[in-house]
């Protein structure tokens, strides 16, 4: 399950420690591993690294690990899905050139999205990833959608597009809302898209 979403509402505070959890494994793996957001949220991951015990400013010299606010992936602060989706592959060839077996990469797409509010080009952006994962069996990645950020439409997006749900450091689960080719996308409800996460953030999630 590489190509994964994580949809949350409320702080994010609390998933930072699962992201950092992950983020370790990856690094045990021998993989670099990146974290885009805003300058804030970066301090606050680099806080939770240090706190498990990495050695923050050593691994980023190493280029193990990459932790950036940079938005060179707008165009006049609009969203290029065919720019950022370049980038990253360029970003997995990098990886593997420098030694290491893989990428992996999480990000808020609230963020990354900068003042764009074309979430179709969103929805281009994630079946354009889906295929680049489908292309590069060394990229990993979660893609973070926060629900108080994001509008409900984006967010039902992410849920059709995305294979795998992380739900945290331990747990993910295959995606049954999946839609593996952009076409039609399933309409959700607001009350059936909480019971739709719900089902899938349940330890016995038999849907």
């Amino acid at each position: 399950m590489r190509h994964q979403c994580l949809i949350y509402e409320g702080s994010p505070a609390k998933y930072l420690p699962g992201l950092a959890a992950t983020l370790i494994e990856h690094l045990r793996a021998n993989r670099r591993c990146a974290y885009f957001n805003s300058p804030a949220m970066v301090a606050g991951f680099r806080s939770y690294l240090a706190a498990a015990g990495i050695a923050v400013a050593d691994e980023i010299a190493r280029g193990r690990i990459v932790l950036s606010s940079a938005v060179d992936h707008l165009i006049d602060g609009r969203f290029d899905p065919s720019r950022m989706l370049e980038m990253l592959s360029i970003s997995v060839d990098d990886a593997l050139r420098d030694g290491f077996d893989g990428l992996w990469a999480t990000g808020d797409m609230a963020w990354e999205f900068g003042s764009e509010r074309n979430f179709q080009k969103l929805l281009d952006y994630e079946y354009g990833l889906e295929d680049l994962f489908q292309r590069q069996p060394a990229l990993f990645g979660i893609c973070q959608y926060h629900r108080d950020l994001m509008p409900f439409e984006a967010c039902a997006y992410a849920l059709c597009s995305h294979p795998a749900v992380f739900v945290n450091e331990t747990l993910s689960r295959m995606n049954p809302h999946y839609v593996p080719r952009r076409g039609e996308q399933p309409s959700f409800s607001p009350v059936e898209f909480d019971r739709a996460l719900n089902r899938l953030a349940a330890p016995c999630s038999c849907e």
